[in-house]
C-alpha cells in the first residue's frame, strides 16, 4: 500500500501509541493529550466511523468511489475533555460505533487497499500544532514514522478481554466475554498477519506490557518519556 506522505511544511510534533484493544493505550493516549493540551487521533475508531457513516448513508461498500468520497470528507472530532466522546458530522456517535457489530462492518472497510489509502491521508490531516497524540496499530511503522516518541502497549489477552467487558458494561452495552474473548483473538490474528500495514511494534517504539500495571502507572511512564523526547 502506498500511503500518503505529511507536508513538510507542517512540522507539528506527534506522538504514537500502538498496540491492540484492550492494552489501555485508548486511555493513555486521550490523558497524554489532555496533559499536553495537543490533539487526539483514535484511528481505529476512523474505520468504525466510515463503516457506521456508510451504512447510515446506504452507501454500498462496493461503492468504492463514494466510500473514498464520504472517507475524505467525514467531519470527526475527538475530544480530550469527554472521556471517549466522538463526533462524526455533529453527531455524538462513541456508543454507536463501540458497539461488536460496528467492529465487524469496521473490519470489512478496513480490508479495502483503497479505502486503507483513503483513510491514511485523512489520518495525516489531524496533525497540527501544536501537536497530536495517535492511538492505533500503524501510526508508528506507516503513519507517523517520523513521530518524535512512539509506544507499542502489550498486555495479555486475559486482561484484554476482561478490561473490555468491564468497559462496555459500564457504557451500558450487553456483550459476552467469552465471545468477546474469542474476537480478540481473531482480530489479533487479523491485524498482525495481514500483508497490509500488519501490527507490529516500529523498532524505535518503547514497548509497555501493561497486564500489571493501573492506567496511573502507565501513564506515568508515557508522560515522562514523552517529555524526555520532547526536551
Amino acid at each position: 500500500m502506498t500511503v500518503p506522505t505529511t507536508n513538510k511544511a507542517n512540522i507539528a510534533p506527534v506522538i504514537t501509541i500502538d498496540g491492540p484493544s484492550g492494552t489501555g493505550k485508548g486511555t493513555i493516549a486521550q490523558m497524554l493529550a489532555k496533559s499536553l493540551d495537543w490533539h487526539l487521533l483514535d484511528s481505529g475508531a476512523l474505520y468504525r466511523l466510515v463503516a457506521v457513516g456508510a451504512e447510515n448513508k446506504g452507501i454500498l461498500y462496493s461503492n468504492i468511489n463514494e466510500l473514498k468520497k464520504f472517507t475524505l470528507e467525514m467531519d470527526v472530532q475527538f475530544s480530550r475533555l469527554f472521556e471517549g466522546s466522538i463526533e462524526l458530522n455533529g453527531e455524538e456517535v462513541s456508543n454507536l460505533i463501540r458497539q461488536e457489530s460496528s467492529g465487524e462492518l469496521a473490519s470489512q472497510v478496513a480490508e479495502n487497499p483503497e479505502i486503507r489509502v483513503a483513510l491514511s491521508e485523512r489520518q495525516l490531516k489531524f496533525r497540527q500544532m501544536p501537536g497530536l497524540v495517535a492511538d492505533g496499530r500503524d501510526m508508528g511503522t506507516v503513519i507517523f514514522p517520523d513521530a518524535k516518541q512512539k509506544f507499542f502497549l502489550t498486555a495479555s489477552p486475559e486482561e484484554r478481554g476482561q478490561r473490555r467487558y468491564k468497559q462496555l458494561i459500564n457504557k451500558g452495552l450487553n456483550v459476552n466475554l467469552r465471545a468477546l474473548l474469542l474476537d480478540i483473538a481473531a482480530r489479533d490474528a487479523r491485524d498482525s498477519q495481514r500483508a497490509i500495514s500488519p501490527m507490529v511494534p516500529a523498532e524505535d517504539a518503547l514497548l509497555i506490557d501493561t497486564t500489571n500495571l493501573s492506567i496511573d502507572q502507565v501513564f506515568e511512564k508515557v508522560l515522562t518519556s514523552s517529555q524526555q523526547a520532547l526536551d
